[in-house]
């Protein structure tokens, strides 16, 4: 059965974008990440590595699920399920791409950042979007207001957020996750710096549990 993007993004404090430049450092961060509470990766298709990195997450990660990010064509999907991702991520939202996603095996997250956009994914069967670029598309005020309308949408922001911002944006019921690249900062990966990493991860953990537990006793 295909995997749903809801129930996957459900499953994910928040979702690690992750750029590798060197695909030998792909395992060992995936492994820092995980540990650390992390288990829904999103490695995007910027570098000649991109592809191999997430093959070797895959092939040697236990317990996480692999997405592809930056698919912005018919090639990039079939790249990303060759690879065995599990889903895909878009900045955008046409409907080449919806066609596209509609024949593949994997999750789809199309990118949407106007009303136009998401009525576009609406009329297509789906209900879960990225908000993206999410800070200056207007922020967690924009995606309330984009939100009213719409509410059966579900969203995941990412664009500009960070540990200090990420809870504007989940304290809104229209928010499942928020994804980022903090997670993975690039001096701690340099350094291959793993044990940084997986603390970073541990304490964005705890930071959107004790969030939620909060929420959820007013």
């Amino acid at each position: 059965m295909k995997l749903s993007i809801r129930d996957l993004l459900m499953q994910a404090p928040v979702v690690p974008v992750i750029q590798i430049s060197d695909s030998r450092t792909a395992v060992p961060l995936a492994r820092a990440l995980a540990q650390g509470g992390l288990k829904v990766l999103e490695v995007v298709l910027r570098t000649p590595e991109s592809l191999a990195a997430i093959r070797n997450i895959i092939a040697e990660v236990d317990d996480v699920v692999v997405g592809a990010g930056t698919v912005l064509n018919a090639e990039h999907f079939s790249s990303a399920e060759e690879a065995g991702c599990q889903f895909v991520v878009s900045p955008g939202l046409t409907e080449a791409m919806l066609k596209t996603a509609a024949q593949s095996s994997m999750a789809f997250l199309p990118g949407v950042a106007t009303a136009s956009d998401l009525m576009r994914g609406l009329d297509s069967g789906l209900d879960t979007f990225k908000f993206f670029p999410a800070e200056t598309s207007g922020g967690a005020a924009a995606l309330k207001a984009l939100s009213g309308p719409f509410q059966s949408a579900k969203f995941c922001p990412t664009g500009g957020i960070n540990l200090n911002n990420m809870q504007q944006y989940l304290s809104l019921n229209s928010v499942l996750t928020v994804g980022g690249s903090w997670l993975n900062p690039a001096e701690l990966v340099v350094a291959e710096d793993w044990a940084g990493i997986s603390e970073l991860a541990r304490h964005t953990c705890e930071r959107v549990s004790n969030s939620s537990s909060a929420q959820g006793a007013r």
